[in-house]
């Protein structure tokens, strides 16, 4: 075959692999993901958030890339700063980037986390000295119901522990969001609703009794007389605000790599049904867990004045 013959095949085999999107450039679109950038557990944003469409090759490090002015370490693999704001030490309190996909903290590095269409993106600097996992967050609702998490979709089962009423309005939640129901096979997302004396027989939800450093959430319910009451812990880990009686919670943990596990819970049946109805972006999006006490809802950790 002559020179300009070869040339010819090469050009069009080029072509056909161009269009087919085997390997050059980005390759064909996945879907819409989404990006938010915060700060202090989501109590300020620090970009509007976007959504755009993901290609292939996509990961959640190319797509903060793209739309954020960032600096990495580790051979570009972890974050070090973004638009400035970098990982550091202030009064002895250690702060960092933090990235959750569909609502759950990713077990791999963000160079290292494909896309497939979906996904909402959550980057947030925090002091990470009372907890340097916390494995789920809500602020991404209505994932990772929908979607699932870590590249998966997953069903979701709602487990009633003496929620009564509060567990009907939380399967229609579930259901108006795009969840789908689940099927009794294992690997489910559970929800789990009811009095916390109830919920803390869940080895999942009892993580809350050893502190943010186990559970992740900066909340407790602690003893009072017979029941329980909910205190709100700051970013430290130290209690800040004691809710009343009727105080709901709605958090978010996970337990080893089993799925992420939510807790829509309180002291008593009102305060159950109260936390069922934070089940929307309103009042979930961008917080960490949340409380509510008399149609007031508060972003846990608690802020320190």
């Amino acid at each position: 075959m002559s020179r300009y013959r070869r040339a010819a095949a090469l050009a069009l085999l080029l072509a056909a692999l161009a269009a087919a999107g085997c390997g050059l450039g980005p390759g064909s679109g996945v879907g819409s993901v989404s990006l938010t950038v915060s700060r202090d557990y989501g109590a300020e944003r620090l970009e509007a958030p976007l959504s755009e469409e993901a290609a292939e090759s996509d990961t959640v490090m190319r797509v903060l890339d793209r739309n954020a002015d960032i600096s990495t370490r580790y051979g570009g693999g972890f974050v070090q700063s973004i638009d400035g704001l970098s990982a550091a030490t202030h009064g002895g309190d250690r702060f960092d980037w933090f990235f959750y996909v569909n609502g759950v903290e990713s077990p791999v590095g963000a160079a290292d986390f494909s896309l497939h269409g979906g996904e909402a993106i959550w980057w947030d600097y925090r002091d990470w000295s009372a907890a340097s996992r916390v494995p789920a967050v809500v602020g991404s609702w209505p994932e990772p119901f929908v979607h699932g998490y870590e590249g998966e979709a997953h069903r979701v089962e709602v487990v009633c522990e003496g929620g009564g009423m509060a567990c009907g309005l939380v399967r229609s939640r579930l259901k108006a969001a795009g969840a789908s129901p689940a099927t009794g096979r294992s690997g489910e997302i559970r929800v789990l609703v009811g009095p916390w004396a109830r919920l803390r027989r869940d080895p999942s939800a009892a993580q809350l009794q050893g502190g943010p450093q186990v559970s992740g959430v900066f909340g407790e319910f602690v003893r009072l007389g017979g029941g329980y009451r909910l205190r709100g812990l700051d970013e430290g880990g130290e209690p800040s605000h004691d809710f009343g009686p009727e105080a709901g919670l709605v958090a978010a943990t996970r337990r080893y790599e089993a799925p992420p596990v939510w807790l829509v819970t309180g002291a008593t049946a009102a305060a159950v049904r109260a936390a069922a109805g934070l089940l929307d972006a309103a009042d979930l999006r961008d917080h960490y867990a949340v409380a509510t006490e008399a149609g007031r809802e508060t972003p846990l950790p608690v802020r320190r004045p």
